[in-house]
């Protein structure tokens, strides 16, 4: 490893100070780069809800300052001496997670976003002890593992939201074989995830019935969307002919699950979380091969309270990207 690879990367990114959430410019040092890292230079980053969540430590977990992120694109500016998958230039994306402890089962199945020690790409402890910021920054460095390439012909705005919405919606169509011709798929709720898992659906030849709260989207769903129909999840007669119950969003309180109904015609529920990177990987190829993308709309860094604020209400068609590569310099 050479001196020039050990140094540690100053950045500039937008972080939360406290659980109020509200975000402002901040100056931080990214981890000493290793021989099996890529260093790039982050384009855009699109805001999950999950961020919201983080950075008003609704999940009781976050650590501050917090520089929220998961959804990160970017240009290849250098690359460790041991790298064997990247070189410079090349277009590349992070997702939710940029550790594991590569030994456990999970790891050994290659399901590493399973792994118990498993490093979240913010707010979390890396190997060296230091801390992992997210990618409303504007670089970033990853073990090439965690590193997935993008296909030429796939925008890079609308690509970022699939690191998360993408493989979080896709992983499970393919585990639990909801991907087959003839196979019939409800989509519960139409944000962030449900337009992107419609679409992936869609894509794989399956039938697809939106289930939504709002009678008003039924035109989205279908005439946009693609979905071939649309049921109101009031309409309890309409909701008894679903089976199958995959949960993929974490909300802030738990569940009470009933048990006997799911008794009746043994109806299951079930969970998946991410996915892991030879999948992800696998999702944006596929998305590229159907001209999947998710539908977004991009904003500067300075717009970014302004945003968090909106994706509370839902205020959003379907998700907000940050224009990092444009516009975080010009505030800084």
């Amino acid at each position: 490893m050479s001196n020039e690879q050990e140094r540690p990367r100053m950045a500039f990114g937008w972080a939360a100070r406290d659980s109020s959430g509200v975000l402002s410019p901040f100056s931080f040092s990214r981890r000493e780069s290793g021989d099996k890292d890529v260093t790039f230079k982050v384009l855009y980053c699109g805001i999950c809800h999950s961020d919201l969540h983080m950075v008003k430590n609704e999940w009781g977990f976050s650590t501050y300052p917090l520089v929220p992120g998961h959804e990160i694109v970017g240009e290849v500016t250098e690359v460790g001496s041991n790298v064997q998958k990247f070189k410079v230039g090349d277009k590349v994306d992070v997702g939710g997670i940029v550790g594991a402890c590569r030994s456990c089962d999970s790891c050994t199945d290659h399901i590493e976003n399973y792994c118990p020690k498993l490093i979240l790409t913010y707010s979390a402890k890396y190997y060296d002890g230091t801390t992992t910021y997210g990618g409303y920054s504007d670089i970033m460095v990853a073990d090439e593992h965690f590193v997935v390439r993008i296909p030429d012909n796939l925008p890079l705005d609308c690509a970022a939201p699939l690191l998360c919405a993408g493989i979080t919606t896709y992983s499970p169509l393919r585990y639990f074989g909801l991907d087959k011709p003839g196979m019939h798929v409800g989509v519960v709720g139409l944000g962030g995830l449900g337009h992107v898992a419609v679409k992936f659906a869609k894509a794989m030849g399956v039938k697809v019935t939106v289930i939504s709260t709002s009678p008003n989207k039924k035109e989205e769903a279908v005439k946009h969307l693609g979905a071939d129909s649309f049921l109101v999840s009031r309409d309890q007669d309409q909701m008894q002919s679903h089976g199958k119950l995959v949960m993929l969003g974490v909300p802030e309180k738990p569940l009470e699950l009933p048990v006997f109904p799911l008794l009746m015609g043994r109806k299951m529920v079930a969970s998946s979380g991410g996915g892991r990177m030879k999948e992800t990987q696998e999702m944006i190829d596929f998305a590229a091969k159907h001209n999947i993308t998710a539908d977004i709309e991009v904003i500067p860094i300075d717009y970014l309270n302004t945003a968090m604020e909106r994706l509370a209400k839902a205020d959003v068609r379907y998700r907000f990207v940050i224009d990092i590569g444009n516009t975080l310099k010009a505030s800084s």
